[in-house]
Protein backbone atom coordinates (compact mmCIF):
# COMPACT_ATOMS: atom_id res chain seq x y z
CA UNK A 1 0.00 0.00 0.00
CA UNK A 2 1.18 3.31 -0.50
CA UNK A 3 0.99 5.82 1.99
CA UNK A 4 2.18 9.85 2.10
CA UNK A 5 3.55 11.86 5.10
CA UNK A 6 3.24 15.84 5.20
CA UNK A 7 6.35 17.68 6.41
CA UNK A 8 8.52 20.52 5.89
CA UNK A 9 11.54 17.47 4.65
CA UNK A 10 12.63 14.67 3.05
CA UNK A 11 12.33 11.94 4.99
CA UNK A 12 14.12 8.60 3.86
CA UNK A 13 13.69 6.34 7.06
CA UNK A 14 10.72 7.31 9.77
CA UNK A 15 11.94 8.03 12.90
CA UNK A 16 9.50 7.76 15.77
CA UNK A 17 11.82 9.31 18.32
CA UNK A 18 10.68 12.47 17.00
CA UNK A 19 7.42 11.90 17.23
CA UNK A 20 5.00 14.24 20.28
CA UNK A 21 3.53 12.31 22.88
CA UNK A 22 -0.08 12.72 23.68
CA UNK A 23 -1.30 12.01 20.04
CA UNK A 24 -4.58 10.06 18.59
CA UNK A 25 -2.40 6.61 18.19
CA UNK A 26 0.22 7.58 20.92
CA UNK A 27 3.81 8.47 19.86
CA UNK A 28 4.73 7.38 16.55
CA UNK A 29 5.25 8.09 12.75
CA UNK A 30 1.81 9.38 10.82
CA UNK A 31 0.92 8.43 7.43
CA UNK A 32 -1.82 8.77 5.49
CA UNK A 33 -3.55 6.82 2.03
CA UNK A 34 -4.71 10.06 1.25
CA UNK A 35 -2.30 11.99 -0.44
CA UNK A 36 -4.22 15.34 -0.81
CA UNK A 37 -4.70 14.78 3.25
CA UNK A 38 -0.58 14.55 3.52
CA UNK A 39 -0.46 18.03 1.32
CA UNK A 40 -2.60 20.08 3.32
CA UNK A 41 -0.13 18.89 5.98
CA UNK A 42 2.14 19.50 4.40
CA UNK A 43 1.42 23.09 3.30
CA UNK A 44 -0.09 24.13 7.29
CA UNK A 45 3.30 22.88 8.54
CA UNK A 46 5.31 24.75 6.12
CA UNK A 47 3.65 28.14 6.33
CA UNK A 48 3.97 27.71 10.14
CA UNK A 49 7.89 27.18 10.09
CA UNK A 50 8.41 29.39 6.83
CA UNK A 51 9.84 26.32 5.61
CA UNK A 52 8.45 24.57 1.93
CA UNK A 53 6.03 21.54 2.07
CA UNK A 54 6.93 18.09 1.31
CA UNK A 55 5.34 15.04 0.71
CA UNK A 56 7.08 12.47 1.15
CA UNK A 57 5.82 8.53 0.02
CA UNK A 58 6.96 5.02 1.02
CA UNK A 59 5.26 1.67 0.48
CA UNK A 60 4.07 -0.03 3.55
CA UNK A 61 3.10 -3.85 3.65
CA UNK A 62 1.00 -4.98 6.31
CA UNK A 63 0.58 -8.06 5.57
CA UNK A 64 3.59 -10.18 7.45
CA UNK A 65 1.99 -12.14 10.04
CA UNK A 66 4.77 -10.71 12.37
CA UNK A 67 3.06 -7.12 12.41
CA UNK A 68 0.92 -6.48 14.89
CA UNK A 69 -1.96 -4.46 13.11
CA UNK A 70 -4.88 -2.57 15.45
CA UNK A 71 -7.67 -1.66 12.55
CA UNK A 72 -10.52 0.86 13.55
CA UNK A 73 -13.22 0.38 10.60
CA UNK A 74 -14.87 3.22 12.23
CA UNK A 75 -15.11 5.90 15.01
CA UNK A 76 -17.00 3.88 17.33
CA UNK A 77 -16.44 3.68 20.97
CA UNK A 78 -13.51 1.81 21.09
CA UNK A 79 -11.67 4.15 18.59
CA UNK A 80 -12.99 6.91 21.00
CA UNK A 81 -11.63 5.12 24.32
CA UNK A 82 -8.03 4.37 22.49
CA UNK A 83 -7.92 8.06 20.95
CA UNK A 84 -8.78 9.59 24.22
CA UNK A 85 -6.37 7.17 26.47
CA UNK A 86 -3.54 8.27 23.92
CA UNK A 87 -4.04 12.06 24.63
CA UNK A 88 -3.90 11.44 27.96
CA UNK A 89 -0.69 9.47 28.20
CA UNK A 90 -1.76 6.08 28.17
CA UNK A 91 0.81 3.37 26.66
CA UNK A 92 -2.18 0.66 25.28
CA UNK A 93 -0.54 1.98 21.24
CA UNK A 94 2.80 0.13 22.61
CA UNK A 95 1.26 -3.09 21.84
CA UNK A 96 0.80 -2.50 18.28
CA UNK A 97 3.16 -1.55 15.40
CA UNK A 98 0.64 -0.34 12.90
CA UNK A 99 -2.62 1.20 13.91
CA UNK A 100 -5.21 2.47 11.02
CA UNK A 101 -7.84 4.63 11.52
CA UNK A 102 -9.25 7.81 11.55
CA UNK A 103 -7.69 10.46 13.28
CA UNK A 104 -10.01 12.58 15.58
CA UNK A 105 -11.66 15.96 14.26
CA UNK A 106 -11.44 17.97 17.74
CA UNK A 107 -14.76 19.03 17.20
CA UNK A 108 -15.86 15.37 17.62
CA UNK A 109 -14.43 15.39 21.44
CA UNK A 110 -15.63 18.30 22.57
CA UNK A 111 -18.93 18.01 25.01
Amino acid sequence: MIVYHGSVLEIEKPNTAFSKKFLDFGSGFYVTTYKDQAERWAKRKAVRMRRSPVVNVYEMDISDNNINVLRFESENEDWLDFVCGCRKGGESYKNYDVIIGKVANDDFLKP
